[in-house]
Parts: C-alpha cells; structure tokens; sequence
C-alpha cells in the first residue's frame, strides 16, 4: 500500500442487509465510482458477540426493529462462503477488488484460502490479540483502523503484527473515529500526522463523518488509504447506511481525491509545464523610460520596469547603473546587454 496512488476502498460492509443481489449491486457502485476495493464483512455472529451484547446506540437508531441484541442483528448480515465466491467472482468482473475484514478466527482462515491479498483490522479488533497473531501469520498487507485507541494501544498492536515476521511497510494505519456519524468536533485529523511521526508506519484515514470533506482534506495530509462507507439509498434500513454515501456521492469523493492526489506533486517548487509559457508576459524586464542618445549614462530614473519579462530582469538594477548607450535609442526600448557599454 505504499504507491504514490492512493488507494480508497468503498466500504459496503453490512449495507447488503444479507441479500446478495443488493451485495453485488454496491460491488457494481463501486466499481463505476473508480473506487480501488469494495469491501465487506466476514463473521460468524456467535463467535463475535454474545447473547447478551446489546446494539450500540447508532445502530439502535438506525434499525429500529424492537431486536435489542447485536446478535440477532448480526445473524441477518453474514455472508456464508458460497456468497464470498460468488461476490469475489463479480468483483473480478467488475474489474474492482474484493476485501473484507474478518472478525473471528474461522474468517480468517477462510479469507486466505478465497485467495484474499490484504487483510484489514478492523477498529474493534486491534485489541483481539490471538486475531492479531493470526492475521499477521498470513504475511499479506495489512490495514489497520484505530477507532477507540489511543497511540498506545495502536503501537502494541503494531508489535503484535510485527511480532508475527510481518513487515513495518506492509502495514498501514487508518486515524478513524468510530461514532456513526462522526461529528467534525470530534473529527481531529492531525491524529494522523501523529500517528505517521511516532509509528513511523504508512497512514489513511477510515471516515465515518457526513459528506465527502474531511476524507478529502486527509490527501491533502499524506494519507495513503481512504475507507468511506458507501450504501445504495441511504434511507435503506441497516446500522451503517445512514452514515454512508450512495453512489453519485462516492463517484464524486473519488473524483476529488484523484484530483487532490494529481495535485500534490512532487513537492519541488519550481516553474510547472503549464506555467512555462506565462513568465514572459507576467514579468517585467527593464525598458528605458524616454528616448536617449549614444553615450547617454544610465540612472535610476532613466529605467522603468515592463512587460514582457524576456528582456533584462528588474533583479539586475543595480548592474545597469553607470552604464553607457551604445546607439540612439527610443523610449520604452526593452533594454539588451548588448545595447550597453562600460
């Protein structure tokens, strides 16, 4: 993940609501939007949570089914392996990769054997140590998002991947803010640059908030990777759809970030290939102010400074003073090194 392209993954997630119709239509979203990878979620709901763990407070709001535990939310969102295949399949068709993020053991293995090239950590997980250790085993790329955390927690996860023969370049991790949506208070992108300096590990950004700002400003940053959530119809009813984008809203992020990206450069100032053509008309270079005769010395107030800029430059005054004509010449004459004696 360490291409001078960004590379931005449009999260699908859940938002299939388990219907694999509606899984490959957002995989066909993503793909028209230009996005890199679309990515879901690989579970068995009760090896993620117990009986008892309740929905968080957005999903609650989101849902609004009367089912109170994550449990039996998450049971009509799995995606069995036959649906991987199929999903893989139509991604490659698609010309858009696949990804998912595994959130128990059994995923893993059975991402890697679906020929999966990078993983991603979720937020949630980067504190499962016994997922960690296997994830990094796989010795693919890795993602990692950072929600809840703080740098030490991150940097411990980091020494679990790296514990494993995982490479510190093949890991990237993502500033997020898990609140669904994020409010831009509670955005604080500078924790990415925080991140970058003190992890010295390849950086993104994982983006919860609304509209498509805040990931195109952390480009402009230097992130790497952007991860925003993306749905059909934000209306539709799931957890995570209120606080995803539909598709002309993603094809237009995209848009944007490859525009931020082509427009970060080199970093080099110096004349662009554009710009070559307007230093001569938008610099002056120094012309005479009246008509003079051969022999005439030069002062400063014999001297005005014009357009075009292709003669003597302005920055060369001082050299000129003191200097004598060569031949009778007329005002606003574009003065020439030639035109000029000791």
């Amino acid at each position: 993940m360490t291409t001078n392209r960004v590379t931005i993954i449009a999260e699908a997630g859940v938002n299939h609501n388990g219907d694999l119709d509606i899984a490959r239509r957002l995989i066909d979203a993503a793909a028209e939007a230009g996005a890199d990878f679309v990515k879901f979620q690989t579970f068995k709901a009760e090896k993620l949570v117990s009986a008892s763990a309740k929905k968080a407070d957005y999903q609650s709001r989101n849902i609004a089914d009367g089912e109170e535990t994550q449990l039996g939310m998450l049971k009509k969102l799995e995606l069995d392996q036959e649906k991987h295949t199929t999903l893989i399949e139509h991604a490659y068709q698609q010309n858009v990769k696949f990804l998912s993020t595994p959130f128990d053991l059994e995923s893993v293995d059975l991402l890697s054997e679906l020929g999966i090239t990078v993983f991603k950590v979720p937020s949630g997980e980067i504190t499962n140590y016994p997922l960690l250790k296997k994830i990094g085993a796989q010795g693919k790329p890795v993602i990692v998002s950072t929600g809840m955390a703080n740098l030490g927690e991150i940097e411990q996860t980091l020494d679990v991947l790296l514990s494993t023969g995982l490479a510190r370049d093949n890991i990237t991790v993502l500033h997020c803010n898990t609140e669904y949506p994020t409010p831009m208070e509670d955005v604080n992108l500078r924790a990415m640059l925080t991140i970058a300096q003190a992890l010295k590990v390849n950086v993104g950004y994982s983006d919860h908030t609304l509209g498509i700002e805040v990931p195109i400003a952390a480009v402009a940053l230097g992130a790497t990777v952007i991860e925003k959530h993306f749905t059909l119809d934000r209306q539709m009813k799931g957890p995570d759809h209120r606080a995803s984008l539909e598709p002309g809203e993603l094809k237009v992020m995209v848009s944007a970030i490859r525009n931020i990206e082509k427009a970060m450069g080199d970093g080099i100032k110096k004349p662009s290939p554009s710009e070559q053509k307007n230093i001569a008309i938008a610099r002056k270079s120094i012309h005479l102010a009246s008509a003079y005769s051969a022999g005439h010395i030069l002062t400063k107030e014999d001297l005005a400074m014009k357009r075009p800029g292709d003669g003597i430059s302005p920055m060369e005054q001082e050299k000129l003073l003191g200097l004598k004509l060569l031949s009778d010449l007329p005002q606003d004459h574009k003065l020439q090194w030639s035109d000029l004696g000791a």
